[in-house]
């Protein structure tokens, strides 16, 4: 705020500030505005974080000023995928804080300003999936280039929809879906999707695919609009998908990536990137895998002090051009989701870890500066708005979750808390369903019971017929083969430990403590 402020984001080794929305996935450079001052984006991502913090006076202050100052009526191309998951995200989630605490505010005079505001935004990004596939462009631009990622066609559902069902305007919800269907549609017979695409044709560009840039949030995206929107449509696109990578792309702890129409692996790398996956395993329940990579990712940022943006596992080194470290909160968010299903205090002591890290490597007089090449330490004067908006509000988090208590949200893929309530989905929310609710039964249906108390032999009854549902004594199968559930009465008891098995926030069986 004392150097860059309204401007876009800082630069803390000179204190001067950089408006960088324009630049913002433009890896060329292009078509850079000349009379363009910024439209305060490092404020709109910080909003969230005040409130996390619990600094309502200034979480006020930030939102008197964009309600007073902040316009879009800029001559300025912007990339549509940026500029939904930080403006139109930020601005959205600060609203939904606004009304929940507007009763803390002194002056009482919000009026939903900042929902205005995102709406004017949200109105600027139809003309962008205007096109034969109902794919958007890059941008609203004219002439815009045709050519897109993954996730800038697959990760708008979440602040689409959350826009659609705050105002009633349904255009866009039906725009971000109609998008993210098409692009479903594209997958190969693998079920996987490729990186980069033509809106126009809707065809594949690049078919060498992972789980890390420009594909990234689109998995992410698509276990949350499940979470935040109830939809069916959505967790059986990720289940597919889900399963699709975890065949083709996992190798051990380690993600590589792989032609989408063979399965041949084509780039074993490493990006700082993926370090989201610990976090979407987290949420779908599957913390052992999600435990194993996250350490896996942990041994890297101990060898180098953080995370390098590519490392090339098959030789073990760091990427030639890519050593870069902007401060990037992957690896802090995975942290974060993996301590609140375990409790595990060993996720505390990585926490340190990365405290520690930015501490003695980033900070400066100015703020905390981007690492150019972490081979060398050397700086970058830069400090992107996600620092703010989840570096640091992760790293709050793992060690103070009260902004959480009582409280059921799901974040955007920049940070964004968004409340989970029914009014919003297709069914009540899991973690709102009382678990002594009675279940009504099936007359027909048969008696679940272990191998125990059926006084049968597993091993033997498994030799005379593989197709038998026990693999021990204690085991009790999942009602659905798909491991699908509604309710913990789905699902049975686990052969090898003999636990209890319970579902998960996102309708899934297994051992795992739910997400607050």
């Amino acid at each position: 705020m004392a150097y860059a402020f309204p401007h876009d984001e800082l630069k803390p080794l000179t204190k001067g500030f950089t408006d960088s929305l324009s630049e913002l996935g433009n890896l060329n450079l292009e078509h850079l505005p000349q009379d363009y001052n910024g439209s305060a984006l490092t404020l709109v991502e910080s909003l969230s974080s005040l409130v996390v913090l619990g600094n309502l006076t200034e979480f006020d202050r930030g939102v008197s000023w964009l309600s007073e100052n902040l316009t879009f009526d800029v001559d300025a191309r912007v990339n549509l995928f940026e500029c939904n998951i930080r403006l139109l995200g930020g601005l959205i989630s600060a609203h939904i804080l606004a009304k929940d605490y507007s009763s803390q505010n002194k002056d009482g005079v919000y009026q939903n300003q900042l929902l205005h505001l995102a709406e004017n935004l949200g109105s600027r990004f139809l003309p962008a999936f205007e096109t034969p596939t109902g794919l958007p462009y890059y941008g609203v631009m004219e002439n815009e280039t045709t050519e897109t990622s993954t996730s800038g066609c697959g990760s708008l559902i979440l602040e689409m929809g959350a826009l659609s069902r705050l105002t009633g305007d349904p255009r866009y919800e039906a725009a971000a879906l109609r998008a993210l269907r098409k692009l479903w549609s594209m997958r190969s017979s693998l079920n996987l999707v490729g990186s980069t695409l033509d809106v126009l044709s809707g065809n594949w560009i690049e078919y060498s695919s992972g789980i890390g840039a420009g594909v990234d949030s689109f998995y992410e995206y698509l276990i949350k609009a499940y979470i935040l929107f109830g939809s069916d449509e959505y967790w059986d696109m990720f289940h597919s998908a889900y399963l699709a990578v975890q065949k083709y792309f996992r190798h051990g702890p380690w993600y590589h990536e792989a032609d989408i129409r063979t399965g041949e692996a084509t780039h074993w790398q490493l990006t700082s990137l993926q370090a989201f996956w610990p976090g979407v395993q987290t949420l779908l329940g599957d913390v052992a895998a999600a435990n194993l990579s996250h350490r896996e990712f942990y041994n890297v940022w101990q060898r180098f002090g953080v995370l390098p943006e590519r490392y090339l596992l098959d030789y073990g080194i760091l990427h030639p051009t890519e050593k870069y470290y902007p401060l990037r909160p992957e690896f802090a968010e995975s942290t974060f989701y993996l301590y609140q299903a375990t409790k595990d205090p060993w996720y505390l002591e990585v926490g340190e870890s990365i405290i520690g890290s930015l501490n003695y490597y980033t900070k400066v007089e100015g703020g905390f500066a981007s690492i150019r090449d972490v081979s060398t330490m050397n700086l970058e004067d830069h400090q992107h708005s996600f620092f703010l908006s989840e570096t640091c509000k992760y790293l709050f988090l793992l060690y103070d979750d009260s902004f959480l208590r009582n409280k059921n949200y799901i974040f955007t893929t920049e940070g964004h808390p968004l409340p989970v309530m029914s009014t919003w989905h297709e069914k009540t929310p899991r973690l709102d369903v009382p678990t002594n609710w009675t279940v009504v039964k099936d007359g027909n249906q048969p008696i679940r019971a272990s191998a125990l108390s059926s006084k049968v032999c597993p091993e033997t009854i498994f030799r005379q017929n593989v197709g038998s549902p026990w693999e021990s004594a204690c085991h009790i199968p999942d009602v659905f083969p798909s491991h699908r559930c509604r309710a913990d009465d789905d699902c049975g008891i686990e052969s090898v430990t003999c636990k209890r098995r319970t579902c998960s926030m996102a309708g899934y069986c297994g051992l795992w403590l739910a997400v607050y």
